[in-house]
């Protein structure tokens, strides 16, 4: 599933050999940005060119491909032998994995560009959360496609829903952090983000790690009830002392936490450059690591969001990076993907594709795949002699 986890860590159980080489590559029709999926020996993505493919994971040798109404930029989900995918068309596709097959399509309002999570029941039926471009996430029962509820929000959803311990949390482009029950979809918090939210929220130890349009990238304890303005779910405004001054970090970054005596939720701010933050980010037992518009890979500590290293590249880094094992493989629009050194940033490995990579990569078995907006996707690992 994207970012591997329910929880959306971004952490893969397969690592990465130093110096991967090119396998295999897939062409369609238009740009894919869609992040795949590996399972079962299959690589499942969608393509701008309105298509859903299924290759051969060893070959690239196309199994199937079914057709939408719109281009398929959304990652998808693999579950109980079905892949599960959003178009643009506004409907969310179930599909047989091993045929192509269509089971059912459901219908929302708006485009969908993030991709499905999963939970189980009370009664253990698989159900699927999906956000759309009609303001609204979506609870939909995996085997009918038939709606459960909906939670109506008062902007885009671009992200995915991240899901953990009977909730699901996922910003919005209402610029608020929503925390929801799946039981029902009833809401549970409500947190001012300080700006849209366009990319997805990882989650773990109870803290949700985000990026927003305003610059900054947030950790916040889901545990407590203010605002990240430091103000309460009302809207008055703390009285508190003063904040101390910001602690300076190396080269731009100014990370910073907030006055323990409030009860703000945001355990620490991150600020580099003004530039946006598109990217999902990986969060591993210490570390965050989040691409930049800045055309940074930024690598946080995860507790006090003090800049560890940065990467650049020479484009903007809307990719998703991914940890494997000890190193980072990310995406970037300078048309190249990267592999680092997760414990100093160093560069490893890149390739050239010549066009952006806005697609995340998926880790499976040694080797991963990525799209590119020169309408392939790309298979790389160690080549066997």
């Amino acid at each position: 599933m994207f970012r591997g986890t329910p929880s959306l860590q971004g952490v893969a159980g397969s690592s990465l050999p130093a110096q991967p080489a090119l396998l295999w590559k897939f062409k369609t029709e238009a740009p894919v940005k869609s992040s795949a999926v590996v399972a079962g020996g299959k690589v499942f993505f969608g393509s701008g060119d309105q298509y859903i493919y299924a290759v051969k994971f060893a070959t690239g040798e196309k199994l199937w491909a079914y057709k939408t109404g719109g281009g398929v930029d959304a990652p998808g989900l693999f579950a109980d032998g079905k892949f599960f995918v959003g178009s643009t068309d506004g409907f969310l596709y179930a599909l047989e994995a091993g045929s192509g097959k269509l089971l059912w399509k459901y219908q929302t309002d708006g485009k969908i560009l993030g991709a499905p999570n999963l939970f189980r029941a009370d009664d253990q039926s698989l159900r699927l959360l999906i956000g759309s471009y009609d303001n609204r996430l979506h609870c939909v029962d995996a085997a009918t496609g038939k709606s459960n509820w909906v939670y109506e929000t008062g902007n885009y959803i671009n992200g995915s829903p991240a899901v953990v311990d009977g909730k699901t949390v996922f910003g919005g482009c209402d610029g608020l952090l929503h925390v929801i029950s799946v039981a029902d979809g009833t809401k549970l918090k409500e947190l001012e983000a300080g700006a849209y939210v366009a990319a997805s929220v990882a989650l773990a130890g109870n803290r949700a790690y985000f990026g927003h349009y305003e610059n900054e990238f947030l950790c916040i304890d889901l545990g407590k009830s203010e605002a990240p303005d430091g103000r309460a779910s009302d809207g008055r405004a703390p009285q508190v002392p003063e904040k101390p001054p910001v602690e300076k970090n190396g080269t731009g970054g100014s990370p910073s936490a907030e006055n323990s005596e409030t009860n703000s939720p945001v355990v620490w701010r991150y600020k580099n450059r003004d530039f946006a933050y598109m990217s999902s980010a990986a969060v591993t037992a210490d570390r965050v690591i989040v691409g930049g518009r800045d055309k940074l890979l930024h690598c946080l500590n995860r507790e006090n969001g003090q800049k560890i290293w940065t990467f650049a590249t020479q484009g903007k880094v809307e990719s998703s990076p991914v940890v494997a094992g000890d190193k980072v493989v990310v995406g970037s629009n300078d048309g190249r993907v990267y592999l680092v050194n997760l414990k100093d940033g160093q560069e490893l490995w890149s390739y050239d594709v010549g066009q952006a990579l806005e697609s995340s990569p998926a880790v499976s078995d040694g080797k991963f795949v990525i799209g590119s907006d020169d309408g392939f996707i790309y298979c790389f690992g160690e080549k066997k002699k």
